[in-house]
């Protein structure tokens, strides 16, 4: 399964405190069972002092072959562990697509 490889790839690469990684393909017109659409909430302390478009090329180089391949929308959500302790409602959610879903 596509959503098991990608946790098994950033929990190696990045040892997080918490990672949820959520298909969201059900919310797109795609067919049953798909795995194209994905969020990712990562939380790990290396991405203390960095910005926001590093944490994401971070995950993004790590995910490489699966986006060039595999994943039609990746939406990620990177937060250190203070950032995360400060959040009350948890990652923002995903917005709805306009190409219809079921």
């Amino acid at each position: 399964m596509l959503q098991e490889r990608i946790i098994e790839k950033l929990e190696h690469a990045f040892s997080p405190a918490h990672l949820d990684v959520v298909n969201e393909s059900y919310m797109h017109n795609v067919p049953a069972g798909s795995e194209s659409h994905f969020k990712v909430v990562i939380v790990c302390a290396e991405f203390e002092g960095k910005r926001l478009i590093a944490r994401h090329r971070a995950v993004n180089s790590v995910l490489a072959d699966e986006l060039a391949n595999h994943i039609h929308a990746l939406a990620i959500h990177t937060y250190t562990e203070v950032e995360w302790k400060k959040m009350m409602d948890g990652a923002p959610l995903s917005p709805a697509c306009h190409g219809g879903g079921k």
